[in-house]
């Protein structure tokens, strides 16, 4: 038989929004609206009104809602492989089109303050060892998950987890599905101070002797939502001490700085803070650290995981945090 070739002159078929296809695409594979929600960042009810409007607009239904979850009727099976190849093919498109002209170019996404503390102290390795690649430090407050910064408000901390960067290291609970997800830093937070304070006193030897000190407070939270101060006194055995005095910031890295300044007593991560306790310019005279649930992880899309570069660039990322906990002058 053979081929009907198109014809200009007809207009091309009435297609339905991309939000539904992609909001039905979701939700076949998972075959959960819930599930779907999740890695669309969205809620399940805006993905049940978007599966809704697709079945209106194909005049079938897609599921069958059942009390033990959702399953595809024939219209639905028929619809998902073919949608899921067009998806399929329309990213690897994109992919191709971004990265037209921008051969060399590694975008790195990370908070302000681990781009600033831990990212760029040792960034000039990986540059000496890829000098063909261009490399591009985006540092955003949108890398903070909800409740590891309660500065950040919950819907605008989500946003895109990679922020159009090629990779990108997150603050929170690494539960991205959908993503490239490798665990980069544990985190643990112990009080840390200018050892100036120390000469001048008050003595700080145990943890009861902070409460002759300022207390230096930001916005990240312990596992359970509580300010750090009061679960390190919790883990310390202390009770009575009032945590809500001293100086507040919205920020770590402003925390920090105002130790470093001697103006107090912070609850600071070995991870922001190792560089200034390896120069002495802060110290940890505490031996008790508290771990938190929160870590550093390295974030990609699953289309430009597998790159090169952001190969590359995720092995040095990991070499590093293995140096930097390893013993002695090096892990220093």
């Amino acid at each position: 038989m053979a081929q009907r070739k198109p014809n200009p002159s007809q207009s091309p078929p009435r297609l339905p929004p991309l939000n539904a296809l992609r909001a039905f695409e979701t939700a076949a594979r998972h075959l959960s609206f819930v599930m779907a929600a999740r890695e669309l960042h969205v809620t399940p009810a805006a993905i049940s009104h978007q599966v809704k409007g697709l079945e209106e607009f194909l005049g079938q239904r897609l599921f069958r809602r059942l009390k033990r979850g959702l399953e595809l009727t024939r219209a639905g099976q028929v619809l998902l492989p073919r949608l899921s190849d067009g998806f399929s093919r329309l990213g690897g498109a994109i992919e191709e089109l971004r990265s037209l002209g921008q051969e060399g170019l590694l975008s790195v996404s990370a908070a302000p303050s681990f781009a600033t503390r831990w990212l760029a102290p040792r960034l000039h390795r990986f540059v000496g060892a890829h000098p063909h690649l261009d490399v591009r430090i985006h540092a955003s407050t949108g890398l903070i998950d909800p409740g590891g910064d309660e500065s950040i408000p919950g819907d605008a901390a989500i946003g895109s987890l990679v922020e159009d960067a090629d990779i990108a290291v997150r603050f929170g609970t690494g539960d991205y599905p959908g993503f490239r997800v490798d665990k980069l830093l544990s985190v643990e937070v112990t009080p840390m101070c200018s050892p100036r304070l120390l000469q001048a006193g008050p003595a700080l030897r145990q943890p009861a002797d902070l409460g002759e000190h300022v207390l230096i407070h930001d916005n990240v939270r312990n596992d359970d939502g509580r300010p750090l101060w009061d679960a390190w006194f919790e883990a310390a055995g202390l009770s009575g001490i009032d945590t809500s005095r001293g100086l507040h910031f919205n920020h770590a890295l402003l925390a920090l700085e105002a130790a470093a300044d001697g103006m107090g007593v912070t609850m600071g991560m070995s991870a922001l803070g190792g560089s200034d306790l390896a120069s002495g310019r802060l110290v940890a005279p505490l031996a008790l650290s508290l771990p938190l649930r929160f870590a550093y992880w390295i974030v990609s899309e699953p289309g430009a995981a597998g790159r090169a570069d952001v190969v590359a660039f995720r092995d040095w990322l990991l070499a590093e945090a293995t140096r930097a906990a390893a013993p002695g002058p090096r892990g220093s």
